[in-house]
């Protein structure tokens, strides 16, 4: 309640204090004609810096918005043939007309200079010209130099460190959230500018009145009819390496498309083009992710943290193809049609020691455990999707149909050495070979329709999906699992099939009144689940029933009816949006083989609110909350025992537990700063939630198995964050800049063999820049560092880790044809005095044959040939440290040949 209370008072404290001035008027010339496109700037005395602008619009009317603590100001207006005029004025909310007088100027030279960003109503545009260096290929190239964009890794674009909700290509969403294919592909000499749209609300109909807090972003072409994209043919040693991606494209006024096909086997993943990275706004209908139901998993070895051209061991066939057009002569209407394939084979190993202090609670005598795995996975995935859309001002309609289908096979091949029992002097060997087989298939089919009557606007939204998932694990030898009573069989399976059907629905009406829309709504939202699993003993190929308490056969239901009110306010400067649902829970769930049976029936309030507001043109102050409960999902609860892994025996019930009921609620604050006029971005955040449970899960381990139960035992989790971010561009250098840096604090209860709370400090430190000032050098450099601070409260024991890791990517342009390149990472990781360092090098050479557009490209990876990637990890709450090595790619050579479609 205390941090709650302190938020809102800082919140209203910034809302005084940031009194606003405004000033508006009209411009003429003397003539009495209106001048649009008049610039208006503000200025204090004796100070050369813009506090705030706005352009005159079509009509010669302007409005401008300011904070100054000066008693007067500057005001200043400028327009093309006019001369400037500038007053001084008090500072208070006043009217001010200006009637320019012409002035015709004699220009003896003229040199044009294009803006690197600009900024007009909640659109910020950039010159892509302006942020691309010689090497630069594709828009994802240019897009992580800009301010205020980021790209993450898995391809997802953040503007003031939010995900965009959109990408469109000059105004239309052809990738429909998977738009990492055209980011990575798209040729940055096609583009003209990015636009970044701000408080973008996709629904046309819904833009005036429902506000949005996330932007999209939109790449405007040079030209309205573009065939364009990209294409790569490489080979390489050793092994042999090949690696091709062809991408054609064609962005027209009717119709867009794009073929991809990429494989290589050289350690990129280029199936995740295919996911999902955005989901636009509820109002569209319901977007998920598709993915299997995992009740089981063979043991994995780990992976490094570094890119995954160093690591992954793959032989990867991706191919998707996504197409849209207006079937009729109305326009508004779009079909989208969507289809993919991948099939991807990964092979991974590592080698772990993972060592217990003596009087850990979780190995009392202590002890050093060692491991090797090595993983061999075997992946098929394809999907459909057909998307009929019609996004007008005057109504709304989407119906989106999704097929998904997922043979996966795994393979592991475990080695482990466990200390002596009790009484023995020699270690305990244990092998095992581990395979997992699971299909899985979905359906989904989400509609939303919005249709205005009269001064409402009526929606109506249906959802169903059908999923069932299918897995079958073997472990052999059985006596591998004999610490769970298993020694007595060649092998032991683990089967589970799942299946779920939801069907959501619900009719809302929206009427608005002056800057205020209210949206009431009910619905009804169903799930419907069954698991069955069993574990087997095998020999000779005979499989053996191992007990009732063995199987599942587990209903999980929930019937969930809700009502709940949109409040929306929209006003130039500040917008307000808040939920108020009171939702009604019946959840059920029955343990058909164990005649047991549990249900929830309760009413709760589930509100969310966001709001934004404006002020002195460049600032934008930010507020969250949310209050959210938590019954449990399917699989949280079932009574049979099942192998999570081979290690991990599990029974997710008791005799005396109870239905979960977690309460999370959250509260945050977002002051952001875009300022085009010298090219600055910053944001600064504040986010505090807490989770308050009253079930914990129980392990019992011995260092190599574990064995786990729920307990109905009330524990409450809180975690702050306060971080920030600021970018700024120098055109003087053609450099840009961004220093990132956050806090966490946390803490967090878990049992292994007793209950343990673990509080956790950790702080993170990024810095990056790229430089293309001289005209033969362009430089990109991350550098990160964190550190952390855990403490096990109920031992008293504190651990301490740091880290730091930078990426350079040097390019040296000796003449026009040549490109050298010169790639360092550095990695490293330290615990209590074990410190790690991993680093990698890599030189390239590339010949351009300009006139063609083709590239010849030769790159050396990995020159100091490192074979495994070393780190070490900390567990307080187990006494645990671990060390592992990762067995990485090798020094390898890659011949490549890369060029443009058109």
């Amino acid at each position: 309640m205390k941090n709650l209370l302190s938020f809102i008072l800082v919140f209203c404290c910034s809302i005084i204090v940031l009194a606003q001035k405004t000033i508006s008027g009209n411009i003429t010339d003397s003539n009495g004609k209106a001048l649009p496109s008049a610039s208006v700037t503000i200025e204090e005395p004796g100070k050369n810096a813009i506090l705030a602008y706005a352009i005159s619009n079509s009509k010669g009317e302007y409005k401008i918005i300011f904070t100054s603590s000066e008693s007067d100001v500057i005001l200043k207006v400028k327009a093309f043939n006019q001369k400037t005029q500038s007053k001084t004025i008090k500072n208070t909310d006043q009217t001010q007309n200006f009637s320019l007088a012409g002035e015709t100027t004699e220009i003896e030279e003229v040199k044009i200079k294009t803006k690197l960003i600009t900024k007009k109503g909640d659109t910020i545009s950039y010159d892509i010209k302006a942020f691309e260096n010689k090497a630069d290929r594709s828009l994802a190239d240019v897009l992580k130099k800009m301010p205020g964009i980021e790209v993450n890794k898995d391809g997802t674009v953040l503007y003031q460190g939010e995900p965009i909700n959109k990408f469109y290509v000059n105004g239309k969403d052809l990738m429909e959230g998977g738009y990492g294919t055209i980011n990575n592909s798209l040729p940055k000499d096609a583009v003209a500018k990015v636009e970044v749209l701000e408080n973008h609300q996709p629904v046309k109909i819904l833009q005036d009145k429902v506000p949005s807090e996330n932007a999209a972003l939109n790449i405007k072409l040079k030209k309205s009819v573009t065939m364009t994209g990209r294409g790569e043919v490489g080979a390489g040693f050793s092994p042999f390496l090949w690696n091709v991606k062809l991408t054609p494209m064609f962005f027209g006024q009717k119709n867009q498309w794009v073929v991809n096909y990429k494989a290589n086997n050289n350690g990129e993943s280029v199936e995740n083009e295919g996911k999902m990275l955005s989901f636009g706004s509820r109002w569209e209908g319901r977007r998920s992710q598709a993915s299997q139901k995992s009740w089981t998993n063979v043991e994995t070895a780990g992976t490094p943290n570094i890119g995954e051209k160093r690591y992954l061991l793959n032989n990867v066939h991706f191919f998707s193809a996504n197409l849209l057009t207006s079937p009729f002569k109305n326009k508004e209407w779009e079909l989208k049609a969507n289809a993919s394939y991948t099939n991807n084979s990964i092979k991974r190993e590592d080698y772990q020691v993972s060592v217990y202090d003596v009087g850990s609670r979780t190995v009392p005598l202590g002890g050093t455990f060692t491991s090797s795995t090595s993983n061999n996975f075997y992946d098929n995935a394809a999907k459909g999707e057909l998307i009929f859309t019609k996004n007008a001002k005057k109504g709304f309609f989407k119906n989106t149909t999704t097929w998904n289908s997922f043979w996966n096979t795994d393979r592991a091949k475990v080695d482990n050495y466990l200390p002596p029992a009790v009484g023995e002097t020699n270690a305990i060997h244990k092998m095992a070979m581990e395979d997992l087989n699971s299909p899985s298939g979905i359906f989904q089919n989400a509609l939303s329709t919005i249709v205005p009557w009269k001064e409402k606007l009526f929606n109506v939204m249906s959802y169903v999906k059908y999923q069932k998932d299918k897995q079958t694990m073997s472990i052999n030898p059985g006596s591998y699992l004999i610490d769970f009573g298993f020694g007595n069989y060649e092998k032991i399976n683990q089967y589970a099939t799942s299946k779920t059907l939801e069907v959501d629905h619900s009719v809302s009406v929206g009427f608005s009144y002056k800057k205020w829309t209210f949206t009431p709504e009910v619905g009804l939202n169903m799930n419907f689940n069954n698991l069955n699993s069993a574990i087997n003993g095998e020999v000779g190929g005979t499989n053996h029933f191992l007990g009732s308490d063995m199987l599942n056969d587990v209903d999980w239901n929930e019937i969930q009816p809700y009502t709940q009110l949109g409040v929306n306010f929209k006003s130039q400067n500040f917008n307000l949006n808040m939920t108020l649902p009171v939702n009604f829970y019946g959840i059920t769930y029955r343990d058909n083989i164990r005649n047991k049976y549990l249900d929830r029936s309760k009413t709760v309030f589930e509100p969310t609110l966001f709001a934004n507001y404006e002020f002195a043109s460049f600032f934008k102050l930010w507020a969250f909350a949310n209050q959210k409960y938590d019954f449990g999902n399917f699989g949280f609860l079932y009574g049979g025992k099942m192998l999570t892994s081979p290690t991990s025996l599990r029974v997710r019930s008791a005799d005396n537990i109870e239905m979960p009921e977690y309460l999370t609620r959250s509260i945050g604050s977002r002051l952001e700063y875009r300022n085009p006029l010298n090219n600055l971005f910053f944001n600064v955040r504040y986010n505090y939630s807490t989770n308050k449970r009253n079930i914990i899960e129980s392990y019992n381990t011995n260092g190599f198995t574990n064995e786990l139960v729920l307990e109905t035992m009330d524990n409450t989790s809180k975690s702050q964050t306060e971080s920030a971010e600021i970018g700024k561009y120098f055109p003087k250098y053609k450099m840009n800049l961004s220093v990132s840096a956050s806090n966490t604090d946390s803490n967090s209860f878990s049992f292994f063999n007793d209950l343990r709370e673990t509080d956790s400090n950790r702080q993170n430190l990024g810095i990056k820049f790229n430089n293309a000032y001289f005209s033969w050098l362009s430089v990109d450099y991350n550098i990160g560092f964190n550190w952390s601070k855990s403490r096990n409260t109920t031992d008293n024991i504190d651990v301490k880790t740091s880290g730091w890791n930078h990426n350079l990517s040097t390019y040296i342009y000796p003449s026009e044809n040549h490109t050298f390149g010169f790639f360092w990472d550095d990695l490293t990781t330290k615990v209590k005095g074990t410190n790690f360092r991993n680093s990698f090098f890599d030189v390239s050479y590339q010949y351009t044959w300009v006139k063609k557009k083709i590239d010849f490209e030769l790159k050396w990876l990995n020159i100091v040939n490192r074979k495994v990637y070393e780190t070490v990890s900390v567990d307080v709450a187990q006494s645990l440290i671990s060390t592992n090595q990762m067995y990485i790619r090798p020094s390898q050579f890659m011949f490549t040949v890369k060029f443009n479609f058109k």
